[in-house]
């Protein structure tokens, strides 16, 4: 459908957009934490490569479907690469949530000297970059299930078909993309609050706690987007 090729052309120039930040912040990040022997920079511009790796796979799921969108090598269209894709990506989430929990249930365990100074600077530099991407992202992510919910309430009565049309439609691989600069956003929301009580209030091992809590959360993300996508792929009722 041209609508749907127009949501996907919009959402690719805005992963695109996301991407180039992304990107850019992690070299100034890596640049100066280097420059500066921070541990604390060199390690969030790392993390925001692997979120950076996440979206480029996003953006090289839209160049695929735009490429064959008229190819007749897909017998049911290409909207199962963006299906993949967001598959894919939700396992990436996943490794990220992990990760995040067990990195923190050992600094409950073993806990490391903070420098609360620096920590919050580099969290709150994340959390700036992910409000400007959430920005860019947000309007696009809404927009797909709006407009075919308007539209189709102009033709059609029927709630159980509304919500079949809508769930066609969303862009699932936009969505992860989404997902993953939430997830980002909401760990720097949650440092943020951690160091802060740890740095007036002496309480250290909170910031293992607000850790644990923030990977929980992002493993139920990514793993209502891996139910969504697993029933796409095999064409679950």
């Amino acid at each position: 459908m041209a609508h749907e090729h127009e949501i996907n052309n919009e959402n690719e120039n805005k992963t695109l957009a996301v991407i180039i930040f992304t990107v850019i912040t992690m070299i100034a990040e890596i640049a100066y934490g280097y420059l500066t022997h921070s541990m604390a920079l060199l390690a969030d511009g790392f993390h925001m490569g692997t979120h950076a790796l996440a979206l480029t796979l996003t953006y090289a799921a839209y160049i695929l479907i735009r490429k064959f969108k008229d190819s007749d090598l897909f017998i049911n269209g290409t909207e199962k690469i963006g299906i993949l894709a967001a598959y894919t990506s939700s396992l990436f989430l996943g490794l990220t949530g992990i990760w995040i929990i067990i990195e923190a249930l050992q600094r409950l365990i073993n806990p490391l000297e903070i420098q609360f100074n620096e920590a919050i600077l580099v969290a709150v530099i994340g959390l700036v970059v992910n409000t400007i991407c959430i920005f860019i992202m947000d309007g696009s992510h809404h927009a797909c299930e709006h407009d075919c919910l308007c539209r189709h309430e102009h033709i059609h009565d029927d709630h159980e078909h509304d919500r079949d049309h809508r769930e066609k439609t969303e862009d699932y691989n936009f969505k992860a993309a989404y997902y993953h600069i939430l997830a980002d956003a909401l760990t720097s929301i949650l440092a943020i609050i951690a160091l802060l009580i740890g740095k007036y209030f002496h309480i250290v091992y909170f910031d293992a706690l607000i850790g644990i809590l923030g990977g929980a959360l992002i493993l139920k993300w990514a793993w209502g987007l891996l139910k969504t996508t697993v029933v796409k792929l095999i064409d679950m009722k």
